[in-house]
């Protein structure tokens, strides 16, 4: 017998024992009533609206900063990330159907299908663009009745705003995100590395370990994305452009000098921006609605939502 006979001899019995250990776990699990999908039906609609439905009416009477505030302070911002990215892509907003809830509801303005030319970035968009709907879905369902509608949006005069007050574009000259590729990822990185630190920033706010933990995972996805939007500027050789809006949003948010650009300071790579720890930073709600509502100044609106986020948490910080 041959020495690859002998070897395949010796794994088929493993994989064998293998195949029936997944089958018992799987017979196991589906006996008890707990396959992978009820599992995730658990998550959900299980454990989440008894929690929600408990601090809503809390919310209700107490106008606290609850868990629930902040996870529909995160579903504004999705709803601003999966609209700008679903035009960009697929050419059409969210469904009616995951725009409805409490607060005012807004119309979405802008935004058109971008004809990206290298397929890698189409496809990170692509997968970027279904990250963020489901963001969207998770968050409406787990908040149930408590979700709130997604407000105005303005995805096309805020950007033209934006990369001229970044000195991306001058007087008289307009920035259309959904022009080329480029203009594209200078478009997402104006607002992309702000999700990162928005989670980061609610995680000590959220007191269950349940909400934490589904943010958590948010987080993670989030910073997935940022990485991966400040590698592919940084291999066109937009360093200059994704600085001046780095800079323009460490203008927005404070004294503090947080934001980092794609290069350090000796001009090498700066994917992940840390501080001297290795640690991502953080910002406060105030701090991010500095930047979407595209202002120094304590402010209910502005920039990228015009009547201002449906939330408690809708001011942002006097920074002027």
């Amino acid at each position: 017998m041959s020495n690859d006979s002998k070897s395949q001899d010796a794994v088929n019995p493993l994989m064998g024992r293998a195949a029936e250990k997944r089958n018992a776990r799987r017979r196991f699990l589906g006996q008890a009533g707990l396959g992978l999908g009820s599992l995730g039906v658990l998550g959900t609609a299980g454990f989440w609206p008894a929690l929600v439905q408990a601090q809503a009416g809390s919310d209700a009477t107490t106008g606290a900063v609850s868990d629930v505030n902040v996870l529909n302070f995160a579903l504004n911002l999705e709803y601003l990330e999966a609209e700008f990215y679903s035009r960009a892509v697929f050419g059409t907003g969210l469904p009616d159907s995951l725009t409805t809830g409490r607060g005012t509801p807004g119309e979405v303005t802008g935004g058109r299908r971008v004809s990206f030319a290298t397929r890698a970035i189409g496809q990170f968009a692509n997968e970027i663009a279904r990250d963020e709907l489901h963001h969207v879905q998770f968050l409406r369902t787990a908040l149930g009745s408590a979700a709130v509608a997604r407000p105005a949006i303005d995805i096309q005069n805020s950007f033209n705003a934006a990369a001229r007050a970044a000195g991306v574009i001058g007087p008289g000259q307009f920035f259309d995100p959904y022009a080329d590729e480029q203009s594209f990822l200078l478009g997402a990185f104006i607002f992309e590395d702000v999700g990162v630190t928005a989670y980061k920033g609610a995680a000590p706010l959220l007191k269950n370990k349940t909400f934490l933990e589904a943010a958590a995972g948010i987080l993670a996805v989030e910073a997935y994305h940022a990485g991966n939007l400040r590698t592919t500027l940084y291999t066109l050789g937009l360093e200059t452009p994704a600085m001046q809006i780095s800079n323009a949003r460490d203008s927005l948010d404070g004294p503090t000098d947080l934001d980092q650009g794609i290069v350090d300071a000796n001009g090498m790579a700066n994917i992940v921006p840390t501080d001297q720890f290795g640690v991502a930073f953080s910002r406060t709600a105030p701090q991010v609605l500095n930047i979407v509502y595209l202002t120094p100044q304590a402010r209910s609106s502005g920039g990228f939502f015009p009547q201002g986020v449906n939330s408690i948490l809708n001011t942002s910080a006097n920074n002027a």
